[in-house]
């Protein structure tokens, strides 16, 4: 039998204006434990949804179970024994746990009548479940279980519908330590049965602890696949990063002034512990984290959008009461969030519309709104940002992704907001209109207000910040000023270990 399942040569996968694969080649052993890790952006999720039929491959060639594969479907990756557990898990929450393994592939009795054997399907799921998790009640709703138990259903269903090739996507992001050993353990024993998994975390000890081979993805190629025991943590960080950060970040410097903004305590139960920072006047502050970190929670907090259960927020130096995003927003502080188009503008509404939303009471006289006055303001601002087209009349929803930040950039710096949140303010536009993007922050901090930048980019983040905050798992775990700003030092304590 032929020692490789998977093989993939040449593999290149180009979106509208994005190369997001460039030549990749790998080779994946039957039964081996094989890591995938890169930043953010490396072209993981893009090669998960290659194997998985979600999208084709723009070139290249791909080989599975000793056959080339020349276009893969959902469908077919299931029949032919590929699955993926995502981090966002696929199971239906009323049905019980021998319900979601079998749906699709259900046991019948009498099969003409449509009468199922539900005396069997239960024996199965009760054998399946020793390998698994024997102290799992098969006829439990999932909606009744823990992450950590609905994660090992998941893994049981792939099981049961024959997985040859199991693909772990941030298997351990929900989990807690105890629910991470117990998957640890799962995963040596689907090993031992043969089944080959392609494990992705950016947690990287557990890489280290549990797979055989490693490859490294980078801006879409692969930097290199070893045997584990050849390499050590520091070793993946440095093939992981392995470059300078470019001149395209247009940071400029600006003096500091006196602090400007302050959290103190801030929790909220099971989410983030008891963080307290502060920005100045004139400060780019940077969040650094992955996924599941608690940066966007914090912000959430921050803002009244989530409730926290402490923590006071100082404005000037002066405590204010934010319990609702309005609190917020009469306190001077801006929250630019991350999905632009369905929390940060009303995409059938106009640009004048969107520009003057969290104004309005600027605009009102006698009880009515002076319209005139707020067609003129909303003209001003999309001049001096540069929107195109240079229109109030147009629809939001019809501006591209980069004059669509401009406008929720707009309608924040005529609430007279003195702090600003930017939840990852670059994502979905292009390299033109990010360079626009963070000129626009510079003139914010230029007039002396504090910027807080939550990006998932890691070049971004130092590029533009005086100061970096990096979080794991909603607590902080290392803070950089500029003169200290390492990605070595950053990707560190984003994976939680402490130097």
């Amino acid at each position: 039998m032929d020692a490789v399942l998977l093989q993939l040569e040449g593999i290149e996968k180009v979106f509208p204006g994005v190369r997001a694969l460039d030549n990749v080649n790998l080779s994946v052993k039957r039964g081996e434990v094989h890591g995938l890790i890169g930043e953010n952006g490396a072209g993981k999720s893009t090669l998960i949804k290659i194997l998985t039929g979600y999208h084709d491959a723009t070139k290249g060639r791909f080989w599975y179970d000793g056959t080339e594969i020349t276009h893969m479907t959902p469908r077919h990756a299931m029949d032919v024994g590929i699955a993926c557990i995502y981090q966002e898990l696929n199971l239906f929450p009323e049905l019980s746990v021998v319900e979601n393994i079998f749906i699709g592939r259900e046991l019948y009795a009498l099969k003409n009548m449509r009468i199922l054997d539900r005396k069997k399907m239960l024996a199965e799921t009760i054998a399946l479940l020793k390998d698994i998790d024997p102290d799992m009640n098969p006829k439990a709703k999932v909606n009744a279980l823990g992450v950590g138990q609905q994660q090992m259903v998941e893994i049981a269903k792939a099981v049961h519908a024959g997985a040859k090739l199991l693909i772990m996507d941030e298997p351990t992001a929900s989990l807690g330590k105890n629910e991470s050993e117990k998957l640890f353990q799962i995963i040596k024993r689907l090993k031992e049965k043969g089944v080959t998994i392609i494990f992705i975390s950016h947690r990287l000890d557990e890489v280290k602890r549990v797979c055989d081979t490693v490859t490294v993805l980078r801006d879409g190629k692969v930097i290199g696949t070893s045997p584990i025991a050849e390499l050590e943590i520091d070793d993946f960080i440095k093939l992981m990063v392995g470059r300078t950060i470019q001149q395209k970040y247009p940071k400029i410097a600006v003096p500091l002034g006196a602090e400007l903004f302050s959290a103190q305590g801030i929790r909220r139960e099971g989410v983030l512990h008891d963080i307290s920072f502060s920005v100045r006047s004139g400060e780019i502050l940077g969040f650094s984290g992955l996924v599941g970190s608690g940066r966007t929670e914090l912000a959430r907090a921050i803002t009244g959008v989530d409730k926290r259960d402490s923590g006071a927020i100082c404005i000037d130096g002066k405590q204010v009461n934010i319990r609702t995003p309005r609190d917020s927003i009469r306190a001077g502080i801006a929250f630019l969030t991350e999905d632009r188009k369905r929390q940060g503008l009303v995409l059938i509404q106009t640009v004048e519309f969107n520009t003057t939303l969290a104004s309005l009471n600027r605009y009102k006289q006698r009880g009515f709104l002076q319209l005139g006055q707020m067609a003129n303001s909303a003209e001003q601002h999309i001049k001096d940002l540069n929107v195109h087209p240079k229109s109030i009349r147009i629809v939001a929803g019809q501006l591209s992704g980069g004059n669509q930040q401009k406008v929720v950039i707009a309608k924040w710096l005529l609430s007279k907001a003195k702090v600003f949140i930017f939840d990852e303010p670059t994502r979905g536009i292009d390299v033109g209109a990010k360079v626009e993007v963070y000129n626009l922050i510079n003139v914010l901090v230029k007039n002396g207000a504090a910027v807080i930048m939550i990006s998932s980019e890691m070049e971004e983040c130092m590029g533009m910040s005086d100061r970096i905050i990096v979080m794991h798992e909603g607590r902080v775990t290392g803070e950089f000023n500029r003169n200290e700003f390492s990605q070595e030092k950053i990707m560190y304590a984003q994976s939680g270990i402490v130097q």
